[in-house]
């Protein structure tokens, strides 16, 4: 009987309380991949909508709220003659209740702007003009709302007309109520505000010199923050919150699996008194006998986070079709994460399996004659 056979055994010989066991780990890794990437996916979902819009520099302010606070529209002036700026958008933009749907992308874009050049038409057209009192939305958008060419869609108290549909080339494009600016700004009460401003700067121009940019701004417009486009969502304290919270729940879930481990791995010391005693008097060093129970958790850990990563993606990809958040979230799913999901397991039960092991290599030859 080889010593990986003797760890095995250990494990199998009880298998409904190292059932209970795996489950335990296995929800608390679940809950790691499930929040982890889904915090990470709302920031790739919307660097990519950056991305998709040719957006180099965003200018909002993006504090402690999902969707930034409005500004005025002045703050465009101040910046459109700064040297590598290319061209400039102002948007407003929200997150709002649309008939059937609690939550929807609500995008308010400046008629003309270059924002509206990566909507690509699947079917129907683009509003005639910045007056028209119609909406395009995104492929998914269409679905989640189930609305087609020619239906009517409830903004608040306006009614408005479908006239597109469009693949703006991301998640956050594609599951978005899009339509011109000034209808929105009039629908919410906000003429003359807006909460972002995208700027794209001029062929050839340097990070370096995207950063002083973004310094330049700031200075001239105070009531908002100029970031790159791909950290204007990482940097926001929303963000960070939600990134936060997600860590310590997953941690918080993680800790009951280690409670879990170490309960089951001490459980099967006491049984296993007599058997350890007898290999202590066949010759096994204790360092042997605390690495077999060490063994033993690590392998818990290990198969727990294997598990846990399997129903972590099964439950996101899950969530993502759920028609509350359908088109908001796309869980950013990693082969990082997950590898770093299981080492987290696998660290569980390696810790969880430390004072047991030290347990077992308390016990003496003679306790055998008490078994």
């Amino acid at each position: 009987m080889t010593f990986f056979t003797v760890v095995v055994r250990g494990l199998i010989r009880r298998p409904v309380r190292t059932g209970l066991t795996l489950v335990g780990i296995s929800i608390g890794i679940a809950a790691v991949v499930a929040l982890v990437g889904i915090s990470r996916g709302f920031e790739t979902s919307w660097t990519a909508g950056m991305k998709a819009r040719g957006t180099d520099v965003v200018v909002s302010n993006l504090s402690s709220a999902l969707a930034p606070k409005p500004f005025s529209d002045t703050a465009r002036t101040r910046i459109a003659h700064l040297p590598h700026v290319g061209a400039t958008c102002t948007l407003l933009v929200d997150l709002m209740s649309i008939e059937s749907s609690s939550m929807t992308f609500v995008s308010a874009r400046e008629w003309g702007g270059f924002t509206w050049e990566n909507l690509k038409l699947v079917s129907g057209r683009l509003p005639r003009d910045a007056a028209e009192p119609v909406v395009v939305l995104g492929a998914t958008a269409a679905e989640v709302l189930n609305k087609k060419l020619g239906d009517p869609i409830q903004i608040e108290t306006r009614e408005l007309t479908v006239v597109g549909i469009v693949d703006g080339g991301a998640l956050v494009e594609n599951g978005s109520v899009i339509l011109s600016l000034p209808l929105l700004q009039d629908i919410t009460g906000n003429q003359g505000k807006i909460n972002i401003i995208d700027v794209r700067v001029t062929p050839g121009t340097t990070e370096a010199e995207t950063k002083q940019l973004c310094e330049q701004i700031n200075k001239l417009v105070p009531e908002g923050r100029a970031m790159l486009a791909g950290e204007n969502i990482s940097t926001s304290q929303a963000y960070r919150f939600i990134r936060a919270m997600s860590w310590g729940t997953s941690l918080l879930a993680v800790l009951v699996g280690v409670l879990g481990v170490m309960n089951t791995m001490l459980m099967t010391v006491f049984e296993r008194t007599q058997e350890i005693c007898i290999l202590l008097a066949l010759g096994w060093k204790r360092g042997r006998i605390m690495r077999m129970v060490l063994w033993e958790s690590a392998l818990l850990g290990l198969c727990g986070g294997i598990v846990g990563v399997v129903v972590g993606a099964l439950g996101v990809k899950a969530l993502e079709k759920a028609p509350a958040i359908r088109g908001l979230l796309e869980a950013d799913l990693s082969p990082g994460l997950m590898l770093t999901s299981v080492f987290i397991s696998l660290v569980v039960g390696v810790i969880s399996g430390v004072y047991p092991a030290w347990r077992s290599s308390r016990l003496v030859p003679g306790q055998a004659l008490h078994g």
